[in-house]
């Protein structure tokens, strides 16, 4: 009898986590993307969810077999080609270090912005593949998805999820157009600073004139990468009336990478949801070697470097000369290093292939973290306390770095200028002067300090859109209104001229009875 109750409870508990359990189809982006999206779908994964994953079949980071979710491989090149991508992080190095030359400066933008143009046309090759094949667009309907859980950094999930109907919730810091709230928030440019611009909240005159010129810029790459793709797609697949970021701004939850211990104040919207350093965790043991290297360092702790999975090594020159600033500093080095040995290396740095970042990071001896201004690594630094010296190379790196700079807990060099006694000076000034732990720990503290972690949160708000089938309660439909309706245009010129006409009515009126006692005085008179 207790037996066959166990095998009952146990069939109970199981048919229980199959009818809570949902259906959730996954379009990520490739790279460094993919780890924080990683994240939400392990997650996911725990709590009984099923996920299934689209990855084109040269996919670089996302592999077709995992024990968290099931993939659908599709037969495209839109994925990242780690050797391309690769060479062109080594060519950009090499045109920065030749120097700042206005030639250099035009090459390197017309060659980033032709990257995101074919990023975007082979993304959508792929996406007409999809609708057009028949058979699979009926698999995925008859799977009957509850949501579609996208990066909004490439239109691929986006465009799907209308088409299957369902409900979007987004993995977001960028879109397409840029950052993430300058899509769906109401973004002044005379205190929300244009990515890139390396401004504060808090502008002089010259600063909202440069604000401004970087704000048409950007337009001027969303003319020339995105519109002239994303547009005739939409308009032959969606209709001739639907512009495409309106199918990015009906999106149900915005599931934000960052939050305000990062970002400066600014408006935002109630479907946006914070989930700043959800990728967060305590640090686990190392292994016994590199515990035993750390702990060799003694009372003077150890620097972490690495500049990200997307670059492997910097060019010999540079390497040289961060290996000879190393060497003369008493603090143990940990260095993920991929190329040549430079020359210069000192007894105190250890090269890696890969290192535990997060273990490191949390490690009560790491004292400095050299990184790249990748958001995860600068929101893992500040997780657990650690200060910085940034050494950003592209995308949106410099402006993560700014924004910690101007909070004092990061020293940024340029990678064009960097030198063994500049590079040196910048790590003595972090670890020698305790106003930068100090201002990291408090931000640490504020990152810390909430109601709910930031991973429970956001999957709080996946599940509710998977009970509710949305969450159109919080989305405004401001979108759909045109830049005349969206700033009162009409409004203020009706509103102008009926004030005009009681003007001109008065003025007449005015006149009228002016004439008539006038004309009344002069007989009168005679």
């Amino acid at each position: 009898m207790f037996q066959t109750s166990l095998v009952s409870l146990a069939v109970l508990l199981c048919s229980a986590l199959l009818v809570d359990g949902g259906r959730v189809l996954v379009f990520p982006v490739d790279g460094s993307h993919w780890i924080n999206m990683k994240v939400l779908i392990e997650e996911l994964h725990s709590r009984g969810h099923e996920i299934t994953v689209l990855r084109p079949s040269d996919s670089w980071y996302i592999k077709p077999d995992s024990p968290y979710y099931k993939s659908i491989t599709i037969n495209s090149s839109a994925g990242f080609d780690e050797e391309n991508f690769g060479l062109f992080v080594t060519e950009t190095l090499k045109m920065r270090r030749e120097g700042a030359s206005l030639w250099n400066l035009i090459f390197l933008r017309f060659g980033m912005l032709n990257a995101f143009y074919n990023m975007h046309q082979q993304l959508l090759e792929m996406v007409e593949q999809m609708f057009q094949d028949s058979k699979l667009m009926q698999s995925l309907r008859d799977a009957n998805y509850d949501l579609v859980l996208t990066d909004p950094a490439i239109g691929g999930g986006v465009l799907l999820g209308h088409r299957l109907g369902l409900p979007l919730v987004f993995n977001v810091r960028w879109t397409i157009q840029g950052e993430g709230h300058q899509t769906i928030a109401p973004s002044p440019v005379s205190y929300v600073p244009i990515p890139e611009s390396e401004l504060t909240d808090k502008m002089t005159f010259n600063q909202r004139v440069k604000n401004v010129l970087f704000y048409l810029f950007t337009r001027f790459q969303i003319w020339y990468t995105v519109d002239s793709n994303y547009k005739p797609f939409v308009q032959r697949h969606f209709g001739s009336d639907v512009h495409y970021m309106e199918l990015f701004q009906a999106a149900d939850i915005w599931l934000m990478r960052i939050d305000f211990t990062f970002e400066f104040p600014r408006p935002t919207m109630p479907n946006i949801i914070y989930m700043s350093g959800f990728q967060c965790k305590p640090s686990k043991p190392l292994s016994k070697d590199l515990e035993e290297f750390v702990q060799s360092s003694g009372e003077h702790g150890v620097i972490v470097m690495t500049l990200g999975t997307l670059v492997a090594n910097l060019p010999e020159e540079v390497s040289d000369h961060i290996a000879a600033a190393f060497a003369k500093l008493p603090q143990k080095v940990i260095w993920r290093h991929k190329g040549k040995r430079p020359s210069t290396l000192g007894n105190n740095t250890l090269l890696l292939d890969w290192l535990p970042q997060n273990d490191l990071l949390g490690h009560p001896k790491t004292r400095l973290f050299v990184a790249h201004g990748g958001t995860n690594g600068i929101q893992e630094a500040v997780y657990h306390g650690v200060p910085l010296v940034g050494l950003p190379l592209m995308f949106d790196q410099p402006d993560n770095f700014f924004k910690m700079k101007v909070r004092g807990v990061a020293k940024v060099m340029d990678i064009a200028t960097v030198n063994r006694e500049n590079f040196l000076e910048a790590l003595e000034e972090v670890l020698y002067e305790p106003s930068y732990r100090e201002n990291m720990r408090k931000l640490s503290n504020l990152q810390r300090d909430q109601p709910i972690k930031p991973l429970d949160h956001a999957v709080f708000w996946i599940e509710f859109v998977m009970r509710h089938k949305g969450a159109p309660h919080l989305r405004t439909d401001s979108y759909k209104m045109s830049l005349v309706q969206y700033y009162s245009l009409d409004v203020i010129g009706c509103l102008l001229a009926v004030g005009l006409a009681a003007f001109t009515l008065f003025i007449a009126v005015i006149k009228f009875l002016w004439c008539r006692v006038f004309y009344r005085s002069k007989v009168k008179n005679e």
